[in-house]
């Protein structure tokens, strides 16, 4: 079946426009119950939802509620909480399922919808196809059920259990007393948990877009934008800066210089710690096609193995609890540590990485250079349609010609991005001249034939 809601992250799109509009998200909560609420179940079950700070999110949240309702499964609205929350409640809980109205690092007109499994897992393909298949076989639905068996909708405050849940990741006898940190919620779902989980750990917290207001969520801030937090930690002299997106699954550091450590330079530093302490699985991590050549070659020289998944987080965790693996993660920040979390969680990402620092007694600038990267290049095109790439003669060509003349001294990655009109072309190379001006080529030539 072709795919026409879900797309690598669940399903977004501009509020209050499909699919984005109440219509389909009370569909979407009706499709979900009916899909998870076992047959001829008599118990109530529930469901737990979650939002971030954007102005539509009550919107959203209340239709899917209704839609749940409907076909006779309680709600658990826990309010304003990130996705990994509400994957920690959703198992916490023992929920039929879990869903989160957010559309993570995107600005605020945009929302979406991220459905996770009662152990608080993301979907697999199979079940998004059972889910979108079922919304849009809905006028061909059974009766409705009875008046006394509709659902009923419940408010729970989870971000008191969340942050004790991330209390609990923290080694033993060992906290953060003698660490100053900046700390940029991105105005989003973390901006109670994020400085309430570091002050209690003893760090001395400046936390800055803590004030959501509905509209400012990921505004010049968070994951996707440093250069508030970058000169916060210079000018407060502190020794790192961390930086959420607006559903708190992401994380980019900044280290004591102002200097961005991104998700590759995380997993390249964590890695060599677990190994160092005997607790990476198998010498081995998961990462994404995305990361850079550079994690490859750096964690080769500690004699770590990277296996490479499709973009998304979601099969950064399948390969991993296929193989048990037990750590990995994507550039962009998702670092997922399943030992304590099924998702990526950017707090408890953060805790790890602030916790070597102390172990260690480095600061973040020196753990980082265990990586050295290949200048990357990435240009978005925009394109009215995906098609194959491989049956389009022009950028399959492009595509052979420049890794032939990159000689095995660097890649090339084009790809469609999952929830938006985008052609990512992506070139790694050994010098930056060189990878922008090959990026550049491949990109003229995937707008002429896509755009």
């Amino acid at each position: 079946m072709k795919r026409k809601l879900f797309g690598t992250d669940g399903i977004r799109g501009t509020a209050n426009r499909y699919p984005m509009d109440c219509d389909t998200a009370l569909t979407i909560g009706k499709a979900t119950a009916r899909i998870f609420k076992k047959p001829g179940e008599k118990n109530k079950c529930k469901i737990i939802t979650g939002r971030d700070t954007r102005i539509s999110g009550g919107m959203l949240e209340n239709a899917v509620a209704a839609g749940i309702c409907s076909e006779g499964v309680d709600v658990v609205k826990a309010g304003v909480l990130t996705t990994p929350g509400v994957s920690f409640i959703t198992k916490k809980e023992k929920a039929l399922a879990g869903i989160v109205i957010s559309a993570s690092h995107n600005p605020f007109q945009d929302n979406g919808i991220k459905i996770f499994t009662g152990d608080g897992l993301k979907l697999s393909d199979e079940k998004e196809g059972e889910i979108e298949n079922l919304i849009f076989n809905f006028k061909n639905k059974k009766p409705g059920i009875m008046p006394h068996e509709t659902g009923r909708i419940y408010n729970i405050c989870a971000n008191r259990d969340y942050v004790n849940h991330l209390k609990k990741t923290f080694p033993k006898n060992l906290n953060l007393d003698g660490l100053k940190i900046v700390v940029d919620c991105a105005n989003g779902a973390d901006y109670i948990a994020a400085p309430e989980i570091f002050k209690k750990s003893g760090a001395f917290v400046i936390a800055i877009n803590n004030k959501p207001d509905g509209i400012n969520i990921n505004l010049n801030c968070g994951a996707t934008d440093t250069k508030m937090l970058r000169k916060s930690v210079i000018e407060n002299d502190a020794d790192a800066g961390i930086a959420v997106d607006g559903d708190g699954d992401r994380v980019i550091f900044v280290d004591e210089r102002g200097n961005v450590i991104d998700g590759d330079s995380i997993m390249a530093l964590c890695a060599c710690d677990l190994k160092g302490r005997g607790k990476l699985k198998k010498d081995t991590i998961v990462a994404t096609v995305m990361s850079n050549m550079g994690l490859e070659i750096a964690m080769k020289n500690h004699g770590i193995r990277v296996v490479r998944t499709a973009v998304g987080d979601r099969y950064v965790l399948e390969e991993m609890l296929k193989n048990n693996y037990n750590f990995g993660g994507e550039q962009s920040g998702h670092i997922i540590f399943p030992d304590y979390a099924k998702t990526g969680d950017a707090l408890i990402s953060a805790i790890q990485v602030l916790c070597i620092m102390k172990r260690t007694g480095k600061k973040l600038s020196e753990l980082s250079r265990v990586m050295e990267k290949l200048p990357q290049v990435l240009i978005n095109v925009k394109i009215k349609a995906k098609k194959d790439i491989n049956t389009i003669p022009g950028i399959k060509d492009a595509i052979y010609d420049s890794e032939r003349k990159l000689a095995g001294k660097g890649r090339v990655l084009v790809r469609f991005s999952g929830t938006e009109a985008l052609c990512r072309v992506m070139v790694e190379a050994q010098t930056g001249d060189k990878a922008q001006k090959i990026a550049g080529r491949i990109a003229g030539v995937v707008e002429r034939n896509l755009s």
